[in-house]
């Protein structure tokens, strides 16, 4: 069940960021797909999901991730929602776009 919301996550963060899946999934450390990538982890994890279903999920993509690295992630996402309202509304956007 918390794989099809993963994947719905996925489908979303791919078409706002206008990247593929094997994008988001690359080691590439370039600062869209860094933003895309913690913005993933900061949906799934206030779906709520826990950190080791978000970390299992992306390995099955391919990327291999930390908690830490999963932490300092949501922790960017969180300070930019509080500080951007825009950025917050394309969050609550997809929040409510993703159902099962």
């Amino acid at each position: 069940m918390k794989v099809d919301i993963f994947n719905q996550y996925v489908e979303r963060v791919t078409e706002l960021f206008g990247i593929n899946k094997e994008k988001l999934f690359s080691k590439t450390k370039e600062r869209e797909l860094v933003d895309a990538r913690y913005l993933l982890y900061y949906l799934c994890y206030k779906r709520p999901m826990g950190l080791n279903y978000i970390q299992k999920y992306m390995a099955d993509n391919g990327y291999e991730i930390k908690h830490s690295t999963l932490i300092y992630g949501i922790g960017n996402v969180e300070k930019r929602v509080k500080e951007d309202a825009d950025y917050m509304q394309i969050v609550k956007d997809i929040q409510k776009a993703v159902f099962i």
